[in-house]
């Protein structure tokens, strides 16, 4: 398994309406602007996930995204799964013409490594990264993104 930007991206979206969607459905639009990620790149990515089961599309006025399970049950490997982001270790293989009976050993230890990297990820859930200590920390602060001052104040020094 590797963590691709895709698939930082889609940790990131989902993190976004976990924490976001108690005021309502969530938009791409919103998470679009809030976390800098394109709305092409969004789109495709929530065909995904809503396909994989982790989000459900709300029709309409006011409508959006919300997640199709709650946030301690959405994992980072659900996430990376759902986006078909996994490693493809038949690319490893050394094709010799010859059938193996046993697969070589940096391909067993890439597939051991493979599944403990999943596992390690499927250990992790929206729920904790929404509640994490630096996250509660950045969501108390205004966007700097969002944030354009309406009037421009020039003071004048004058001696």
């Amino acid at each position: 398994m590797k963590l691709s930007t895709k698939g930082r991206f889609a940790i990131t979206a989902m993190m976004d309406i976990a924490i976001h969607e108690r005021s309502g459905p969530v938009t791409l639009v919103g998470i679009s602007e809030r976390q800098g990620i394109s709305m092409s790149y969004l789109e495709q990515m929530f065909a995904k996930l809503r396909k994989g089961g982790l989000v459900e599309g709300i029709r309409g006025p006011g409508g959006g995204y919300r997640l199709a399970r709650r946030p301690e049950r959405v994992s980072v490997a659900d996430i990376i799964d759902a986006l078909g982001d996994t490693m493809n270790l038949n690319r490893l293989k050394q094709h010799t013409g010859e059938i193996e009976e046993e697969p070589p050993l940096t391909e067993q230890l890439w597939q051991e490594f493979d599944q403990k990297l999943h596992d390690f990820l499927d250990g992790i859930t929206l729920d904790q990264f929404a509640n994490h200590p630096q996250v509660q920390k950045v969501m108390g602060k205004p966007d700097v993104r969002q944030y354009r001052p309406r009037h421009h104040f020039i003071f004048n020094h004058a001696a």
